[in-house]
């Protein structure tokens, strides 16, 4: 596997307070990657230093064989794009607006608003299916309808990276296999996708390539099958548990021990 994004000696935070340290990490080009482990144990500050929305105290993070912080911000964003958790949209704003949005990192004081920006708005859009949202209110939509809208401006930005932190959060379960299926989509087409989830099951259903964290730190990666096992799950989890095989695709299916 190659990659495109890595960091070495990562160490990062909020203040003084160290939430992943001295971590090494390389997203697989071409993959779909997912991040799992239990709350606070640095998931999303993980994907936001890759991402470069957080300094590194220590470490460097790598796009393309160079340090991501000697990019201009419009270069980071032509090649890696992220959602993160819970965004907030400008009050009074619509959908295609938003949607729009995504498309600022491809323009500049020579380049404005163009039939390809607009193509990619509409595929976005339609790939998200939020086309019949078009001139409703961010702020009216409900919390599904809210999220597809954001993943929609994401997929308008047009990067061959895209990491996605807790995108089926406030979903239900039709609207989290939808978003999942949408992500294996984008990976089929070539795209590197990074997703953080908390399901386990769909997690290990739908990614390529595992990254399991706990404390600040990786303690397994690699293909979901050779990466999962009960006793990783009891040593990240904390939970005694038994695994069996998804009956629709083989993948592991956490069980926990009746008590």
């Amino acid at each position: 596997m190659t990659s495109r994004i890595r960091a070495q000696g990562l160490s990062i935070g909020y203040g003084d307070r160290t939430v992943v340290s001295g971590l090494d990490v390389e997203i697989p080009t071409g993959e779909l990657t997912v991040i799992v482990g239990p709350n606070a144990c640095g998931k999303s500050t993980l994907l936001r230093g890759l991402a470069r929305m957080l300094p590194p105290a220590a470490g460097v993070v790598e796009l393309d064989g160079a340090p991501i912080g000697s990019y201009p911000p419009k270069e980071v964003a032509r090649r890696l794009g992220l959602l993160p958790q819970s965004p907030i949209a400008p009050d009074g704003i619509v959908v295609a607006d938003l949607v729009g949005r995504g498309r600022y990192p491809h323009q500049g004081l020579l380049r404005q608003w163009s039939a390809a920006d607009r193509d990619a708005v509409a595929a976005a859009m339609a790939r998200a299916q939020v086309s019949d949202l078009a001139d409703r209110g961010v702020d009216e939509l409900s919390g599904g309808q809210r999220q597809r809208a954001w993943i929609a401006m994401a997929l308008a930005q047009e990067t061959p990276i895209l990491f996605l932190d807790e995108p089926t959060s406030f979903l239900d379960i039709s609207h989290q296999i939808e978003v999942l299926d949408l992500a294996r989509e984008l990976h089929r087409d070539g795209v590197t996708v990074v997703l953080v989830l908390h399901e386990l099951n769909l997690a290990f259903r739908y990614a390529t390539h595992l990254i399991v964290m706990r404390d600040g730190g990786i303690v397994a990666e690699g293909p979901v099958a050779d990466v999962v096992t009960s006793e990783l799950i009891e040593h990240v989890y904390g939970l005694p548990c038994r695994l069996i095989p998804d009956p629709e695709t083989g993948t592991p299916l956490v069980v926990p021990l009746a008590s």
